[in-house]
């Protein structure tokens, strides 16, 4: 089926509220993360991968604001069959539609189970798990919730278990900072976004997705207990990092 086209921005608003992962988010939001993410369609392909590598029989995997899926879905076709994957999300409107599409897809044998979570990921009891994926959500956590939050997930994780960690990011160089925004707008641009569309994303944005710089995820990554904290990736200002518990962690 093909996305509906994101246009919500397309006409001038009177004034641009604060980003809302609402109905109106959920109807277009594959193209509009396709569309706006440069990178994305290769960070998806490599959670698959790492899936291969890092999920174990009889674990837990956890998608943290797993939004329409997509993650879990790819992982699902990866995972042992006596697996869980557990997808959390505390957009309502994201949740539905999810758990709606699970509904209405016939099972596949040989495939682990998905479990649906209408949840804050701050908090959310996890254990026994061999993978974790936040993909582009951490950027919409309160920065003074973060540390709390990767350490959960560090003592959730089994030795060997590792997180993959996608975000916005930012640059403490302003020239690079510019340069690199400017990049970004040029790919959405190229995609058919007009300039009032990037403009009035932005500022519905503004308050919402704090990015922070590569530096700090890697303190905030080794500090939790990290000991192998690998950026993968980068386009841009999106960039993609893995961090793996050291084996001999008891």
């Amino acid at each position: 089926m093909i996305p509906k086209r994101d246009q919500i921005y397309r006409l001038p608003h009177d004034r641009v509220g604060d980003f809302a992962f609402d109905e109106t988010v959920v109807d277009v939001f594959p193209d509009m993360i396709a569309r706006s993410v440069p990178g994305y369609a290769s960070i998806l392909s490599m959670i698959e991968q790492l899936a291969c590598r890092f999920i174990h029989p009889a674990t837990n995997v956890y998608d943290l604001g797993c939004s329409l899926g997509a993650a879990t879905r790819l992982m699902q076709q990866q995972a042992p069959t006596d697996c869980v994957i557990h997808a959390v999300d505390n957009a309502e409107a994201m949740v539905l539609r999810l758990q709606n599409e699970l509904a209405n897809s016939a099972r596949c044998d040989g495939r682990c189970d998905v479990v649906v979570h209408h949840a804050d990921i701050c908090g959310f009891p996890m254990t026994n798990a061999s993978f974790v994926v936040m993909n582009l959500t951490l950027q919409f956590i309160d920065i003074e919730k973060r540390q709390e939050l990767i350490e959960s997930i560090y003592q959730a994780l089994l030795p060997g278990g590792a997180l993959l960690l996608s975000e916005k990011i930012g640059f403490e160089d302003p020239t690079r900072q510019s340069l690199l925004s400017d990049l970004h707008h040029d790919f959405k641009r190229a995609n058919g976004y007009s300039d009032l569309e990037i403009a009035q994303k932005r500022t519905a944005l503004e308050n919402r997705l704090r990015p922070e710089t590569i530096a700090t995820h890697d303190e905030r990554l080794r500090k939790a207990g990290f000991s192998c904290v690998a950026p993968w990736f980068q386009c841009f200002n999106f960039a993609s990092i893995l961090a793996v518990k050291d084996v001999s962690t008891r």
